[in-house]
């Protein structure tokens, strides 16, 4: 079963279902540096196992500000 879904704007098909975390890891970035988002949800790194892709979803990724 393939996704359609959106990383960064950009369209992609992924084969089979696959958490946040199989994405992230894919990307060939380490998972720390980036900070995340489904459908415009912040998903913290402690969750993105437990997060599902789905068809059409829209994922964001993004290295996280800090500082203060």
């Amino acid at each position: 079963m393939s996704l359609q879904i959106t990383i960064n704007g950009e369209p992609r098909v992924l084969e089979g279902h696959e958490t946040l975390a199989d994405l992230v890891a894919a990307l060939g970035q380490p998972p720390a540096a980036l900070a995340t988002a489904v459908n415009g949800e912040f998903v913290p790194r402690s969750a993105r196992a437990t997060v599902q892709l789905r068809d059409g979803d829209a994922v964001f990724t993004f290295q996280p500000i800090t500082g203060g």
